[in-house]
């Protein structure tokens, strides 16, 4: 559970900020720039609902930057959305974006419902309503929304499919992640998962670590979190807890993932499947935690692909695994960050972590806007060649710097957009300084 005292998520995001700003010498304007968005819509949808009811949902999109080009980021349906985790989360994907130099701006958008409460025709009426009223600040050359937490490929479709009723043409590189039949891209629905597993494999060959002798402990059994886990099981990692919201199973022994993942999705329920003696049994020799528990497990990975702030000042004391990896969006705060530092803990931050998902979804729009769609393996190998590329200049970064793996990636980001503001002149070109 995310802890209630902990700061407004934007304003732990901004807090960043001004060490690399005085790392990197950024100038007034482009701080100014950086320190507000370029654009926040909030609006009503009204939905009618199975029984003939009427309801109206809060939505929001916020476009934070796009100066390195069009928006791009995720909407994410949850009853905790608000307009200042849609800024945060906005601003954090200018700076993915920027950190594995795609040329897009960051934007994000969500509106504040519990999807699991409502059929599926509701939800259909609700994603259409969205892109009605957010039609005239979208667009594949303006902003270019994308699944998040609780949307899915069936509600891009139908978001790219109302986009497109309202335009009166076929424009599918409105939205990324959709269907494959509707013009989504080979590789989308795992890039997030292999993109973090991507990561994490360049860590450990850096520091000539064995994956089959590393154990990891998965919060959050999403689709981010299930392919990674899928992802690090076959490359060695013995992947011993999972959790999802209601709860972990844990086993030394190590865990079935896909058996896992399936028996949730026929279920609802998550149940402990280990492996034993190549054979699958289940529920011998597991454990059900609460989530709370997973968190301070001793491994030697800690993957937090859950929601923000899980890792707090709170518990970050508690904190026993060698490693943590950021599959979600800020779930580590910036004070947690610092008691980490001091007890020796490394983290591997989200704007470089989960960058699979939007370096696929940039492949995405290129195939939409040119026509030519690419198998699988072409999209895997053009991810991972990015991602190599990328973390290799981050953590080199971290090493000439001597700082932290966030603080270089914030660099490596901010670096890249203030030079594209600093371009289109600022106030030391028109002093003539």
């Amino acid at each position: 559970m995310s802890d209630t005292t902990t700061p407004k998520v934007l304003d732990d995001a901004r807090g960043r900020l001004e060490f690399i700003y005085e790392r990197l010498d950024v100038s007034d304007d482009a701080r100014q720039r950086l320190a507000q968005p370029q654009r926040l819509i909030e609006t009503a949808i009204p939905v009618r609902m199975d029984d003939g009811s009427l309801r109206v949902f809060q939505g929001w999109r916020v476009q934070y930057d796009t100066t390195r080009g069009p928006g791009k980021g995720g909407i994410r349906f949850h009853p905790n959305v608000d307009a200042d985790e849609v800024t945060a989360l906005s601003f954090w994907m200018a700076i993915k974006c920027a950190v594995v130099n795609l040329p897009y701006g960051g934007a994000k958008g969500g509106v504040k419902v519990d999807p699991k409460k409502l059929s599926r025709m509701e939800l259909e009426r609700l994603s259409r309503g969205y892109m009605r009223a957010m039609y005239d600040v979208l667009g594949p050359d303006m902003d270019i929304p994308a699944p998040d937490v609780n949307t899915n490929p069936t509600i891009m479709g139908w978001m790219a499919d109302e986009y497109s009723n309202i335009a009166r043409g076929q424009l599918p590189g409105v939205i990324t992640g959709k269907p494959l039949g509707l013009g989504g891209s080979e590789g989308r629905v795992a890039a997030t998962g292999d993109g973090a597993l991507q990561v994490l494999k360049i860590w450990a060959e850096r520091n000539d670590r064995d994956p089959s002798a590393m154990t990891v402990a998965v919060q959050g059994f999403g689709n981010a979190g299930y392919y990674f886990a899928c992802a690090a099981q076959k490359l060695g990692f013995k992947v011993v807890a999972v959790s999802d919201s209601k709860g972990a199973v844990y086993s030394r022994k190590g865990l079935d993932v896909h058996a896992i993942w399936e028996h949730k999705n026929r279920t609802k329920e998550l149940k402990g499947i280990v492996y034993a003696d190549k054979s699958v049994e289940e529920e011998k020799n597991v454990d059900h935690l609460e989530n709370d528990e997973l968190l301070t497990l001793d491994v030697d990975i800690l993957a937090l692909a859950a929601l923000e702030n899980q890792v707090t000042e709170k518990n970050a004391k508690d904190i026993r695994a060698g490693l943590l990896l950021e599959i979600a969006n800020g779930p580590v705060t910036s004070k947690a960050d610092a008691i980490l530092a001091d007890r020796g803990i490394p983290v591997l931050p989200d704007v470089l972590v989960n960058t699979g998902g939007v370096i696929v979804s940039y492949f995405e729009w290129i195939q939409n806007r040119t026509g030519d769609y690419w198998t699988a393996e072409k999209v895997a190998e053009r991810m991972q060649e990015r991602i190599s590329e990328q973390s290799e200049l981050c953590f080199k970064l971290a090493e000439d710097e001597d700082i932290s793996f966030r603080n270089a990636a914030y660099m490596q980001g901010i670096r890249r957009i203030t030079q594209a503001m600093d371009d289109r002149g600022n106030q030391g070109y028109f002093n003539g300084d």
